[in-house]
């Protein structure tokens, strides 16, 4: 279902960046209850969307490097 993918992931982003910007992990969290005391459904969608874009955050950074040293020089 879209629509249920694209709100966990809505949340998940936004969820994630209130946690970096705050320095409180423990947000995604709470969300996570919250989600969980209305809708079952929607809180497996959005813990399955922290867990890939976690993923993707730690799989990025260790691409950065590798990026780095095979990007064109500007000249």
């Amino acid at each position: 279902m879209k629509l249920l993918e694209d709100l966990a992931d809505e949340l998940a982003l936004e969820a994630l960046a209130a946690a970096d910007n705050s320095g409180d992990a423990t947000i995604v969290d709470q969300i996570g209850e919250v989600l969980g005391a209305s809708s079952q459904t929607l809180q497996e969608a959005y813990l399955t969307a922290v867990r890939v874009r976690r993923a993707e955050r730690r799989a990025r950074e260790i691409l950065a490097p590798y990026k780095a040293r095979t990007a064109p020089k500007a000249g």
